[in-house]
């Protein structure tokens, strides 16, 4: 062929291109591996490779981070409501009583545990507190979310992730702390876990707040400081002094409130046993009973008050007018008794003085029974009080408001109400005679409402109530220095239907300083139990009384009073206040 070369020595270089790729595979070059690729070749292949599978396994583990991030914030927020932030709340003189902290919760993702026992055994190494069986039957379960622990400490929270352990997480919290503990307990209430108000204080304001969000209310907001009536120190001394007198009379349960009788401000408010709202769980069910606010007891003489303010008021009993109290009073199936008889007709001071049944059961029937429960009405007692604390308790009053029931009233039985409806009656009686709305919130300004009784029944009263401790059943009331009036309230508990003779609520309200009054208060007792320094009594003369005195020491200055001499107000100074028998020359 024309232009062909035939020497085949030759030949193999003009075959077609690729040739010895396909059809004859050329020799291999000494030190090259089957793969064609030098050992230097081949080691800086595996290293790209190691090195892009490492690059995808971190790029993988990234994401799958970011997801299970993800996963873990959506959990915290489909657990449950975002806390409140809830304001803090001070006493009267802008010392705290509540505030919020900053604190962490343990939370598990049960999806992501990897060993549920081995997790919860190193939880239990540094919160011994958990039980190593019950968590670790919860992240077995594999929810999504698992509450371990709420309110961790900073220590505590370190601890736990120090461990390092997979499907664990905190959440951000508000705690609610209580800096005084005990003191206020039952006018502050206390919060659930998630920082909701459950009782107290801290539950009205997330009412008040509510209606501020709804309709848009200035009252005040979730930034906004609160400020009791409370003082502090006052409340601390009225605490102490009833701990201290509810252990020395072996009594179940003791009361006391202190009131600004033109204001209404309650200054100072106890209820024992009470509780710490730290941690309010730890104590019993019936430390969380406000007795002086929901409370609701037969209190006795301590209602004779509020009967004579009402007969002098009306005009129908007169300060110099008198009652026979020789004998019994019988109505119906029942006889009325004096506790400590004089049998003697008495004036009406010596009816309040000496603290007669008896007469006063005559003096309420001389008013007359309706006239006699309207006044018990505007004094505030037959309705539930309209105060912030959501406890409050409704009066019982008598099913059929007969005579019977008009008589019993008029000393404080068959008709039950609470401490605080007590003290708001008394502090209208002393204040002029002007009704007073009982507020826990601080108010600059008086805020006395409508006229129950005249200013001049007011000035008698208060000599009246000076005269039961100056010499009648309250002279273990009185203080030196800060003259006290006042008067003593000694009822027997309904039980079975029946009265217990030996189980008493026993109760002193009082008002001081006498010549000018400020403050009223009551002190109370549930079964106070006699002791050898009572000779045997467990009346309110021998345990309300003088614990009334202690307080009023204590607080008296606290509060700003200076001491003064004693004086009877200017109701009684020209008052003939001798008795019956000196009047009638003893015929």
């Amino acid at each position: 062929m024309i232009g062909r070369r035939t020497d085949t020595r030759s030949s193999a270089r003009y075959l077609p291109l690729g040739y010895d790729a396909i059809a004859k595979p050329r020799q291999q070059r000494a030190g090259e591996g089957a793969s064609g690729r030098t050992p230097s070749q081949r080691r800086i292949f595996l290293a790209l490779t190691i090195f892009v599978a490492c690059f995808t396994l971190v790029g993988a583990r990234l994401v799958g981070l970011a997801i299970v991030g993800n996963s873990m914030e959506s959990t915290i927020i489909a657990a449950g409501p975002t806390q409140i932030h809830r304001p803090d709340v001070v006493d009267r003189n802008g010392e705290v009583m509540a505030t919020d902290i900053a604190t962490a919760s343990l939370f598990a993702d049960g999806r992501y545990v990897i060993d549920p026992v081995e997790t919860a055994q190193q939880l239990v190494s540094v919160l011994p507190d958990l039980d190593a069986a019950d968590v670790a039957r919860k992240l077995a379960s594999g929810k999504a979310f698992i509450w371990l622990k709420r309110d961790l400490t900073p220590k505590q929270q370190y601890a736990v992730h120090y461990l390092g352990l997979p499907g664990l997480d905190f959440r951000n919290e508000k705690r609610r702390v209580y800096p005084n503990g005990k003191t206020g307990s039952n006018v502050l209430g206390m919060v659930d876990l998630d920082n909701r108000g459950t009782a107290g204080i801290e539950r009205y304001m997330d009412r008040e707040l509510a209606r501020r969000d709804e309709f848009d209310l200035p009252r005040f907001d979730r930034g906004t400081t609160v400020m009791l009536s409370l003082d502090l120190h006052v409340q601390h001394a009225l605490r102490d002094e009833l701990e201290k007198a509810m252990r020395e009379f072996s009594a179940l349960g003791a009361a006391g409130v202190i009131m600004d009788v033109h204001t209404g401000e309650v200054v100072a408010m106890t209820s024992l046993p009470d509780f710490d709202p730290n941690d309010p769980m730890s104590s019993p069910d019936e430390t969380r009973f406000n007795r002086a606010t929901l409370g609701v007891y037969e209190m006795g003489s301590v209602f004779k008050a509020v009967t004579l303010a009402a007969a002098l008021d009306s005009g129908k009993v007169d300060l110099n007018g008198s009652f026979d109290a020789t004998k019994p009073l019988k109505v119906a199936r029942f006889t009325i008794h004096d506790f400590h008889a004089e049998n003697r007709w008495l004036s009406v001071p010596e009816v309040f003085i000496h603290s007669s049944n008896i007469g006063t059961a005559k003096i309420a029937l001389q008013l007359g029974g309706e006239e006699h429960r309207a006044y018990l009405g505007r004094f505030g007692l037959l309705t539930r009080p309209d105060i912030e604390l959501p406890e409050a308790g409704a009066p019982l009053l008598p099913a059929r408001w007969g005579e019977l029931a008009t008589i019993t009233t008029s000393y404080g039985h068959g008709i039950a109400v609470t401490p605080l409806q007590v003290v708001s009656a008394v502090s209208t009686i002393v204040n002029g005679g002007f009704k007073v709305k009982p507020t826990f919130l601080r108010h600059n300004e008086p805020r006395l409402g409508e006229r129950v009784v005249s200013t001049e029944t007011s000035n008698v009263m208060r000599g009246l109530l000076r005269m039961v401790v100056a010499e009648g059943t309250g002279k273990k009331a009185d203080v030196p220095g800060f003259p006290v009036m006042g008067k003593t309230g000694t009822a027997e508990k309904p039980e079975n239907g029946r009265y217990a003779r030996n189980k008493l609520i026993t109760s002193f309200i009082s008002a001081f300083p006498a010549n000018d009054p400020r403050y009223a208060m009551i002190v109370m007792f549930d079964e106070p139990k006699a002791t050898k320094d009572t000779y045997g009594y467990a009346t309110a003369g021998w345990n309300a009384a003088p614990v009334t005195a202690r307080v009023v020491s204590r607080v008296a200055p606290l509060l700003g009073i200076r001491p003064a001499p004693k004086a009877l107000p200017e109701g009684l100074r020209e008052a003939k206040l001798v008795s019956f028998e000196t009047m009638t020359g003893g015929q």
